[in-house]
């Protein structure tokens, strides 16, 4: 059990979930600390308060963090590519079709899983269904992701994703020409307003900004670089989908436009993490990883270079 004490600075008036889940000696999620308040685990001058009450300077702010439960997720025999391993944390170049953690039609086989047969204390580190993950990869996203083996790792690695000091890398393959040699999207992300298990461009929604710059042009497709500045659900597909280029492969923000039947699509989007770098939580050393596309994604890079720029489709 960790117990943590502050006094509220000059100037905070906001609210308490928002208070501390910005603090980074925490390391907490918001999600994470709506929970402890409401379970009455937060008090502002020793008094329980609801997540939307706004501090004070000069008030004091106690939260109790329980020890995490052990969780009851079940290890798995899945192979994993391990890019990287110490006693601190893992790299992983996921597969398509893995999904990162267990939920709602996806209760077993899952990276957790797999990775919880690999370091057996992983359920102990951080949230009980996702133990140990930093950030997630879409089902049928491929490539690198990051995943904490104790709670000190995850608590600086989760400080570095919320200032943007984790640094993620994408390949993408997207319908079109893309109108620019390089560029910034800048466009909230949120649930679709109506189709509620998608992700959309909305004035509601989370602030998301996505920089990109071309790699190759084929005339019909365009080979990028996608760096996430903020890391929303979906980003880069929603974002690129936004610009009128989604991912080939997209076919759920392609709108038609992105499965063109005379290429040898990926069974998911042609979307690869390709690049990770941070900073590591205890030596405090730079660290940058790669992983090359899977060989789907490299085999619709070749058709397309194959039928060259401006080559008419099929239909």
């Amino acid at each position: 059990m960790r117990r943590f004490r502050t006094v509220v600075p000059e100037g905070a008036g906001e609210r308490l979930d928002r208070f501390l889940a910005g603090r980074d000696d925490l390391g907490l999620s918001r999600s994470r600390v709506h929970h402890l308040i409401t379970d009455g685990l937060v008090t502002v001058d020793g008094v329980p308060r609801k997540p939307s009450f706004r501090v004070e300077p000069g008030q004091v702010v106690e939260v109790v963090i329980p020890d995490p439960l052990p969780t009851d997720l079940v290890p798995e025999e899945i192979p994993l590519d391990v890019v990287y391993e110490d006693a601190d944390l893992l790299v992983v170049n996921k597969p398509r079709g893995l999904v990162v953690h267990p939920g709602a039609g996806n209760p077993r086989g899952t990276l957790v899983n797999a990775v919880l047969r690999r370091c057996p204390d992983l359920g102990a580190v951080g949230d009980r269904i996702r133990p140990g993950i930093v950030h997630r990869l879409d089902k049928d996203t491929t490539g690198l992701l990051v995943v904490a083996k104790n709670q000190e790792t995850l608590a600086g690695l989760q400080a570095q994703l919320k200032e943007r000091r984790l640094s993620r890398h994408y390949l993408a393959v997207v319908a079109g020409d893309m109108p620019a040699a390089e560029g910034e999207v800048e466009a909230p992300v949120g649930r679709h307003p109506v189709h509620r298990q998608r992700m959309a461009v909305v004035r509601t929604g989370r602030p998301a900004v996505t920089r990109w710059r071309v790699r190759e042009r084929f005339g019909r497709a365009t080979l990028i670089e996608a760096r996430l500045v903020t890391g929303r659900t979906h980003q880069v597909r929603v974002h690129m989908a936004h610009l009128g280029h989604p991912v080939l492969g997209d076919r759920v923000y392609g709108r038609g436009r992105a499965c063109p039947p005379d290429l040898p699509l990926p069974a998911g989007q042609a979307l690869h993490a390709w690049r990770l770098e941070f900073v590591h939580p205890r030596t405090g050393e730079p660290q940058c990883f790669t992983a090359e596309p899977p060989e789907d994604f490299r085999l619709l890079v070749e058709a397309l270079r194959e039928r060259g720029p401006g080559t008419p489709s099929s239909t």
